[in-house]
């Protein structure tokens, strides 16, 4: 792997003290979280959108084991979490990379301290009901320090879902 790509895949022992750098030069860190099992021109797109917002952009990706508790079914994640991790450091826009074990990434964001907390179009950042679907995590923390919550609408056409159900023969 090429080190420009292996220097942004963090441990999150590693990023403290990037983020510490980072926030001496007043550069607003942007945070977003998923699975990116098969990244498609709308998490590239959602990526890039996101980066907008800020001068640092951080990806919180679910580790294998955290991928099974979600109901994604059982054959996933398809690419493993070293796999994901790579392609998305691979992106010129990403400026760090760390795998979570938890369901969610409250403990993350707690210690990344975001100043921009980001995700896709199936969530609403004005839900304030953490049993809902459309909650986004960590929302009511990031706001409490001053931060904002962002929606990015999704590209149209585009799911890891679907592709995936494609190439079963079923889509």
């Amino acid at each position: 792997m090429h080190n420009s790509v292996s220097k942004k895949i963090l441990t999150l022992a590693g990023l403290k003290p990037r983020l510490a750098v980072w926030r001496l030069k007043s550069q607003r860190i942007v945070f977003t979280n998923g699975v990116f099992d098969i990244v498609h021109p709308g998490h590239i797109d959602y990526l890039f959108r996101a980066a907008e917002k800020g001068n640092r952009l951080v990806i919180g990706i679910n580790s294998d084991a955290s991928v099974k508790t979600l109901n994604k079914g059982s054959d996933r994640p398809i690419n493993s979490e070293t796999s994901r991790a790579i392609i998305l450091a691979a992106l010129g826009v990403v400026d760090a990379v760390v795998v979570f074990d938890e369901p969610t990434p409250e403990h993350l964001i707690r210690i990344i301290q975001p100043d921009v907390l980001v995700k896709g179009g199936d969530y609403d950042a004005d839900n304030s009901d953490p049993n809902s679907k459309q909650f986004i995590v960590g929302s009511e923390f990031v706001r409490k320090l001053g931060g904002e919550v962002a929606v990015i609408p999704f590209l149209e056409g585009f799911s890891s879902t679907n592709i995936i159900e494609k190439i079963r023969g079923n889509g």
